[in-house]
């Protein structure tokens, strides 16, 4: 697997629920490094651009309504295959389809309200921490257990 970087928004509905240390408690316990995180309330110029892809969709305003309307936990992870990982960690988008033991089938109430956004490929994941982090945001930094680690 290649050692790759993600990012990870906890929503305002996992904010205000408290769920932050659940989340983050996740992927660290799966082997994932945090290389940064901040918490923001979303100008809605970024939102629009987090959400570009959607722009022609009927429900663009209400995803920048939503994601503008209280704090959002703003992360990036690292590690072998996170991208996918996190994906899986995270669950379906609609929660009702989300398997048991994932954030979302664990935790998110409904499609509008699924407390965490994930990239879902390399190259989104690339324009997303570019989107809600300068450069000197990101730590590099080595792991104590690295030389645990089996190559």
């Amino acid at each position: 697997m290649v050692v790759e970087r993600t990012f990870l928004a906890i929503k305002p509905d996992g904010v205000q629920r408290g769920l932050v240390g659940e989340i983050v408690g996740r992927f660290e316990r799966k082997g994932f490094k945090l290389v940064a995180l901040k918490q923001l309330i979303p100008s809605k110029e970024l939102a629009e651009q987090h959400y570009g892809v959607h722009k022609e969709r009927p429900f663009f305003a209400s995803l920048v309504g939503f994601i503008t309307s209280g704090p959002v936990v703003a992360m990036v992870w690292e590690g072998d295959g996170v991208i996918a990982s996190a994906r899986r960690l995270i669950g379906s988008t609609k929660p009702l389809e989300a398997e048991p033991g994932t954030i979302r089938g664990d935790l998110a109430i409904n499609i509008g309200r699924n407390v965490i956004h994930g990239s879902d490929a390399p190259e989104t994941a690339i324009f997303e921490i570019g989107l809600w982090f300068k450069p000197d945001e990101l730590n590099d930094w080595i792991p104590s257990d690295q030389s645990w680690r089996v190559e």
